[in-house]
């Protein structure tokens, strides 16, 4: 019988079934990941940006806070800033990497995208050092109906650089960066990128374009993350010939009408999930997102699960949010 028993075991930790119980999993919010010399950095949400570190993509372990405290002109976009900071997004161009983060109340459009700059990613080496930049962007209340958090950037085929951002409100954003990385381009080009009229509170956010033969595609999180079980976050999107878009879904219905192809959404295991973003490794493309996790009253872990592609749409096999996991390592 303890064979059996051992047998079964191994079975279910084979599948990842069990990997919450004998090994601590990552727990993120919002993650971004880059790669340098081999190494895999993810970054996410929380008190000065929370940096991890992995060689494989599965093991990872603790590698620095971007912020030790926290930038010094937070406090005087949002007074209810409380030291987390929000959606981080990372960037490299011109030998050096671009992280953008969003300062923020939470519910309002008191908010700031700013970013910092470093040579490297890696804590150990003598030019590791984050340099702030400073805001890129901000939204007042009552001057502004849109909200200047989670920030992701695009590279267009002419070597424009685009930050896609925003929550709820009137909808998500692209505006066009300066070459430097840290201010926006004059005159200022802006445009409308996705919206969900007639939905109470307009319940998208999170937006990355990600270019892929020929098209740009959006992915957005639709409805309610930061809810635990009760979450109901999914992935949707919507592709353009033109980054610029407009945007439309399998179905041809424009994102600023409120469509969107689902991608991923929550089932049994997993209440729900989002905010991703979208790599090539290797030759393989990955959705890098946060999913809320059923059996552990809904805490957030970091999944990065393969992108497939059938007739010029993404395809994600739900099955690997229980079999891809991530460990957290001393």
């Amino acid at each position: 019988m303890r064979r059996i028993i051992q047998a079964f075991i191994s079975i279910l930790l084979s599948l990842g079934m069990l990997s919450n119980i004998y090994a601590a999993q990552v727990e993120v919010h919002d993650p971004v990941m880059a790669r340098e010399n081999g190494i895999y950095y993810v970054f996410s949400t929380g008190p000065g940006i929370t940096m991890y570190s992995s060689t494989d993509k599965v093991h990872w372990k603790y590698a620095d806070r971007v912020f030790s405290t926290e930038p010094t002109w937070a406090r005087s976009v949002a007074p209810e800033f409380n030291g987390h900071l929000w959606a981080p997004e990372i960037y490299e161009k011109n030998g050096k990497f671009y992280l953008y983060y969003s300062v923020s109340a939470f519910g309002k459009n008191t908010s700031a995208i700013g970013v910092t700059v470093n040579q490297t990613l890696n804590p150990d080496s003598p030019d590791y050092h984050w340099q702030d930049q400073g805001i890129v962007i901000q939204s007042v209340p009552d001057r502004d109906n849109w909200n200047a958090i989670d920030p992701a950037i695009v590279e267009d085929d002419n070597g424009n650089i685009w930050m896609s951002f925003g929550s709820f409100w009137s909808g998500l954003k692209l505006v066009k960066l300066n070459p430097d990385m840290k201010s926006l381009a004059q005159p200022q080009a802006w445009f409308d990128i996705a919206s969900r009229p007639g939905v109470t509170d307009n319940p998208v956010e999170a937006p990355f374009i990600f270019k892929k033969d020929g098209y740009y595609y959006l992915f957005v999180s639709f409805d309610f993350c930061c809810r635990g079980v009760n979450s109901t976050y999914k992935v949707m999107v919507g592709r353009s010939q033109s980054v610029q878009g407009p945007y439309y879904d399998k179905n041809g219905v424009s994102m600023l009408n409120g469509g969107g192809s689902l991608v991923l959404e929550g089932n049994q295991d997993w209440a729900a999930l989002g905010h991703n973003s979208i790599y090539t490794f290797d030759h393989q493309d990955y959705i890098v997102l946060h999913a809320y996790e059923t059996a552990d009253n809904g805490v957030q872990k970091l999944r990065i699960l393969k992108v497939n592609w059938e007739n010029g749409w993404p395809v994600v096999n739900p099955d690997e949010l229980n079999t891809n996991t991530t460990e957290l390592v001393e």
